[in-house]
Formats: C-alpha cells, structure tokens, sequence
C-alpha cells in the first residue's frame, strides 16, 4: 500500500475508534453521569465540551465561537492533508499528521452533529482533576509530541554531490 493512503487509513482509523467510543459513552451514560475505573485516579464520565482544549471558553454559548472552532479545525485538516499527500516531512511528522488529522475530524463531527464534543475520560489524584478528554484529544496530543520530538530530533548532514 501507498505511503499516503496508509497514513489516511490511520487518520480515519483514529476517527473510527473516536467516533465508536464516544457512541458507546453517549449510549451506556447519561450526561455528568461518573463510573469510577479506578477509584482514586481514573474515572469515566460523559460531559459535553463546548469550548476548546481542557473546556476554555465551555460557558460561552455564543454560535460564533462554534463557527470559529469548526471553521479553523476544518481549515487545520486541509493543511494536514495537503501534507500528507505531498509526503512533506519526515516518516515520523507525517504521522504526526495523521494523528493530528484523525483526531482533529473526530472532534469536528462532534462540533458540527452534537454542537459541543463528547468527552468522558478522567484522570485525579485527591482534589487535583485533568480535564476530561477523548480519543480524539489523546491522538491529537500524541501527534503534536511526536512532531515536537522529531523537530528536536538531530538531522544527518547530506553529503552534496
């Protein structure tokens, strides 16, 4: 298989266990309900997300910020996806990309059908809480780090001919 359409088989591979997770919690849970996994550190709870990253912006129920979001995520996954099909970067940045890309259309379809993104995985210790998140955002970040460590990462000087 082609370079690029495996990298878009992993995008959408991303986009398809987002979307199926994000079913099962919004079937077996009802909204703000809590399931303790492991008590005392990781919790599942279905919350809806109408903000951005670690739900900024959550309280403001304005339709332009919902464009906004939907608009610059839409614009991002043009860009990744010119990326991807030019092959630009490294094997690693590239699927850097896909990750990115997956996770980035999971959390659109969310703004775009339900208007807010469905989130449900939670993580504590005593009173201190991350935001909860999904798939989709674990993709997202794991993208954004691989394409960091690849940034970071020492080139080998090419010998010129």
């Amino acid at each position: 298989m082609n370079t690029r359409y495996a990298l878009f088989a992993l995008a959408a591979a991303v986009l398809a266990a987002d979307r199926a997770t994000k079913l099962w919690i919004e079937k077996t849970f009802e909204l703000w309900d809590t399931r303790a996994v492991i008590p005392g550190f990781f919790n599942l709870v279905h919350t809806q997300n109408r903000g951005v990253a670690f739900g900024l912006f959550n309280e403001d129920p304005a339709r332009w910020q919902q464009l906004t979001l939907t608009g610059l995520s839409m614009a991002i996954l043009v860009f990744l996806a010119v990326q991807i099909w030019k092959g630009s970067g490294s094997p690693a940045s590239r699927v850097a990309f896909a990750l990115v890309m997956g996770g980035a259309m999971g959390n659109v379809h969310d703004r775009i059908f339900l208007g807010a993104v469905t989130d449900f995985l939670e993580f504590y210790a005593g009173s201190y809480r991350w935001p909860a998140f999904n798939l989709a955002d674990s993709a997202i970040t794991v993208g954004a780090a691989l394409l960091l460590l690849d940034m970071w990462r020492p080139r080998r000087a090419t010998a010129e001919a």
